[in-house]
């Protein structure tokens, strides 16, 4: 009863405010109800504030008392205030609402970083926080603002990692970088695992300038190693150089599955257009065959069928064939998932859309803070395993006791 009498005043105030609104303008406009109202809040909170400093200087015995105001204009993210911030005579009260020397409000930052993450540029947002919330804010304060996420993307990159990832997935995107005065293509390399609980994670990101081989990715693997991964059961890859190599100096147990959906892309660069549709539904029973002698029996059948007239096709799987047959290991639930890069694809297809507006990069860092936060935006939506997880977990089990039976 005491609370819906509570809920009833509150209501009842709230109709007494809003009797001399007539139009929305007067409730969200620059100046109206909603500004007021939080004007008011923050120098009301602000005079707590000073009351508990004040009560706590009395406990200890220290002579001090209030001294009058300060003003001070902040901005927020219902336009610019001017507000009174209340001193004290020993000039020793530090706000915490408002800290000396702020002159923005909490939550005005993470608005500005929102509108970076979706690849809007500079003056963009500052046209966009007009637009939205009155708030007239520089150029500089938005690169301020952007400048302090790079302390959280080293932090982010070299955190302490799971001790196992029964998959990974890696794969890249070409940036234009401009270094030393020209601009440069940059492959952004990602590392995307799964975790014992079948939730996805980024493990890391990695800026290259150069083409990509197997010192490359040993440097990517022993960080990994170094944050706690101590075991890979696959990696997934599109053919990237030098990887295979790379994987087994550091995880000489882990299996590495070739992408079938990037085999068959290069199994068709040069094939006639005739012939896709008859070439395509040829390759398909080798991937999908129940077993390893199933699958040989397919390609074998397969180059008596071509090889008069593409005599590179099954060359180039039987040059890839120990790269293709880990997924004859699993059950359909599992070889769904390893056979494609399809999950970190989908993960750079998400950047690309922040990254459409961007022609090219002032400098490393800039690419970086961006794609990062694309990168957060884009995981706050994995809350939920992969499909199947739980059956594709009990054969890791079996294949690894020692990691999964504990």
């Amino acid at each position: 009863m005491k609370k819906e009498k509570q809920t009833s005043r509150a209501d009842e105030l709230i109709d007494e405010l809003l009797q001399d609104c007539p139009d929305p303008e007067s409730i969200l406009g620059e100046s109206g109800l909603l500004q007021q109202l939080s004007k008011r809040l923050i120098e009301r909170a602000l005079q707590g504030e000073l009351t508990h400093h004040l009560n706590q200087d009395q406990e200890t015995g220290q002579q001090n008392s209030r001294n009058g105001y300060s003003q001070k204009t902040i901005q927020s993210t219902h336009g610019a205030m001017d507000i009174r911030i209340p001193r004290d005579r020993n000039s020793e009260f530090e706000p915490v609402l408002v800290p000396k020397g702020q002159r923005r409000i909490q939550g005005l930052d993470e608005k500005i970083l929102t509108l970076y993450s979706r690849g809007m540029s500079t003056r963009d947002i500052q046209t966009q926080m007009q637009e939205l919330y009155g708030v007239d804010i520089s150029p500089g304060l938005v690169s301020e603002v952007t400048a302090a996420v790079m302390e959280e993307v080293k932090e982010w990159q070299h955190r302490p990692l799971e001790r196992i990832y029964p998959i990974v997935w890696l794969d890249g995107l070409r940036i234009r970088v401009r270094e030393e005065g020209r601009v440069k293509i940059h492959v952004l390399y990602l590392v995307l695992g799964v975790k014992e609980s079948g939730h996805k994670e980024i493990l890391g990101m990695w800026l290259s300038s150069g083409g990509e081989g197997a010192k490359f990715w040993l440097s990517v693997l022993n960080e990994i190693h170094h944050r706690g991964v101590e075991k890979i059961c696959i990696a997934c890859v599109d053919g990237l150089n030098g990887f295979p190599e790379a994987i087994e100096a550091v995880y000489p147990e882990a299996r590495v599955q070739l992408c079938i959906v990037h085999l068959i892309r290069n199994s068709l660069r040069f094939v006639s257009w005739k012939d896709r549709k008859a070439v395509t539904a040829d390759l398909k029973p080798i991937y999908q065959a129940t077993t390893v002698q199933q699958a040989e029996s397919a390609l074998t059948s397969f180059a008596e069928r071509w090889d008069g007239t593409y005599p590179s096709i099954s060359q180039l799987w039987l040059n890839h064939w120990e790269n293709i047959i880990p997924l004859f290991d699993y059950p359909p639930e599992i070889r769904r998932v390893i056979y494609t890069t399809n999950a970190i694809e989908a993960v750079n297809r998400s950047l690309r859309k922040v990254l459409k507006t961007k022609g090219m990069f002032p400098n490393a860092d800039a690419a970086l803070k961006l794609l990062y936060l694309g990168l957060k935006n884009l995981t706050k939506r994995w809350t939920v395993p992969i499909p199947h997880w739980k059956r594709a977990l009990s054969y890791f089990a079996i294949d690894n006791p020692e990691y999964f039976l504990h």
